[in-house]
Parts: C-alpha cells; structure tokens; sequence
C-alpha cells in the first residue's frame, strides 16, 4: 500500500500528468475533479498507463459536503492542489468567476484540511506572481507583485493566505510550486493538454493548426523589446513539472512556507516555439501578427537553482522533446469537434 494523497483537478493536464508520475513513484493518488475543464476520458488513460484503478469523485472542489466525504473515505498524507481556472485572456474578461472559483477552491481545500488534520499541501502556482519585473531571471526571492491579470492575481493572494493559514497551523508544511509554461504531453501520446472550448495556450492552438482544424495562429505582438519581438517564455515539458511534484513531495523540508520555482532557466519566444514545433514534427505552422493580448508581459523565465539544490530536480527534456510529444498526442487523440 502506498502513500494515499488527495489531487484536485486530477484529470487535468498538469494534474493527470502528475498523477500518472505518483502512482510510479508509489503513491496512492485519489482524484477529485469537476470536469469544467478537463475529460473523463483522462481517467481512462491514467488506469491504463499506470496498470491501476484509482479513485475518482467528480464535484467541485467548493463543494464542502464532497470534500468532507472525500476527506472521510481516505487518509491523506498531503493534498496536491491543482484545480482552478487559468486562462489570462478569459481572466482579464471574467474577473469575478476566477475570483470566485480560484479563491473558493483553496478555501475550500483548507477548511478540509483543518477539520480532517492533514498538514502538507503542495499548492499549483504561478510564475504570474512575479508580475511584471524586469529583474530577470525569476527567483524565490523575487518580490511578489501585483500580478497584470486577475488569474495571476489570485495565485498572489492564494499564496498569501496560504501564509496566513500557517500562522494558527504552524504544524502544516506548504510548498507553492511557480511553474513557468507547462507544455507537451506524455510521451504515450494517451495524455495532453485538450481544455475545453477554445484554447488559449499555445501548443493547443499549435496542435490544431497541425492537424487542420484552424488555418494558423495569431501570435499576440511582435513590437516587444525581445530579439524578435515576440514574447518569451520559459517552455517547461509537463513531464518534467510532474517529476518536480514528485520531488516535492518525497523532499519534505518540514512546517512552513517553501516556495520552488519549476521552470527550465531559459526563454523561447513564441516564434522560436513555432520553429521548434515545424521542426520536431515537419508540419509548417502558418501563422499572423496580431495586436498585443492584455496582461501578456514581455519576458519570463525562471532561475531553478533552488529546487535542483533542495529537491533534487531538473528539467531535462526540450521544448523540440515537448513538441513531439504534443502532436503525437493531437495525432492520437484529439479529433475535430471532440
């Protein structure tokens, strides 16, 4: 029997992911999920890949009755907390339902752990947090900023109440994991990044410009003061931040407040992801300069040390490895109109 831990927004692309790498590492994940924004058929890929049935409850995570069933029916040795919406574009136009859903589902989480006594969360942040800053690379100890959209936003204030609730627990270990740009997709093709409705990633725009379902891509702004104009970005391959979760968890640094950064140290910009997608799997990728997209800054990329020395993790696979991976998974799975 292995370690039971509780992933909220499990079937997602970041937590399936994740999810797939506990149970090989020899944990016992269970998942609750409410499918806003992710597909059943996840939890099918993942009892495949792994050779075992893991326990799924579909609800919202604010839902305090589920919880506490939830909660009831299993001890948790920690709480890997992914679900919540994360679309910048949607947030800056749907400012309370980020609010509303972000912030909800932490307290939510919170209030489970306190009645059920679980003291270690591990907690989906954002380098988002870091706001607009100029002070590149990205470190721990960078300050925290007003974030330049309300998705960045509540990853600032849910880490800030994670740090108050630690003031009356300071029994309970939090670790907020700030990735960078999650992308690609397992390498068995059967899990990938498939939000529902229209993407607002790249890759997933990318994939369905490969596969015909859209002409090409807009890419937001090219009078940027990079080398090419176009944003930059620290492309991290989901594999890789899945593995960075693992080693959170086995890597316990004790009660507190600890704070990783996941991310590879360097920054593509999007034209050179566009390149290194049309090289990885020869497919051209048409695409149009289009106007800046609000709360978009300029550069973004991380400084990793920390979680290297601590935990023991590094990213080791390209954002060409991410690029395969990706449409061998639009290839496999995704179809038009799904």
């Amino acid at each position: 029997m292995g370690k039971k831990v509780l992933v909220t927004g499990g079937l997602g692309f970041i937590g399936a992911e994740t999810t797939l790498a506990l149970v090989r590492e020899g944990y016992d994940p269970v998942i609750v999920d409410s499918l806003v924004n992710s597909k059943i058929r996840n939890l099918g890929a993942l009892e495949s890949l792994s050779g075992k049935k893991i326990p799924f409850y579909q609800g919202d995570v604010r839902d305090e009755t589920l919880m506490d069933k939830v909660f009831s029916q299993h001890s948790f040795e920690a709480v890997l907390h992914f679900a919540a919406l994360k679309a910048v574009g949607e947030s800056v136009t749907k400012p309370v339902l980020y609010y509303q859903n972000n912030l909800g589902c932490t307290l939510s989480v919170l209030r489970a752990m306190e009645r059920h006594g679980v003291r270690r969360i591990l907690f989906s942040s954002s380098a988002t947090v870091y706001g607009d800053s100029e002070d590149l690379p990205f470190r721990e100890d960078s300050p925290v900023r007003e974030a330049t959209n309300p998705y960045g936003e509540t990853k600032v204030m849910n880490e800030r109440m994670l740090r108050d609730y630690l003031v009356p627990h300071p029994e309970t270990e939090v670790v907020c994991l700030r990735y960078f740009n999650p992308v690609g997709a397992d390498p068995s093709g059967l899990l990938g990044e498939d939000p529902n409705g229209i993407p607002n990633n790249l890759f997933p725009i990318i994939n369905q410009v490969a596969l015909g379902i859209r002409e090409g891509i807009t890419v937001y702004g090219d009078d940027y003061g990079t080398e090419d104009g176009t944003c930059v970005r620290d492309y991290l391959h989901v594999v890789d931040l899945a593995e960075g979760h693992v080693a959170a968890l086995s890597h316990s640094k004790g009660p507190g407040f600890h704070v990783y950064n996941l991310g590879t140290g360097h920054g593509t910009s999007v034209l050179e992801a566009i390149r290194a997608y049309e090289k990885a799997t020869g497919r051209k990728i048409p695409y149009a300069i289009g106007g800046r997209r609000p709360g978009d800054i300029a550069v973004s990329y991380a400084d990793p040390a920390r979680a290297e020395r601590e935990l023991h993790w590094k990213a080791r696979l390209t954002i060409e490895d991410a690029a395969r991976d990706a449409y061998a998974f639009a290839t496999k799975v995704l179809k038009e109109g799904d």
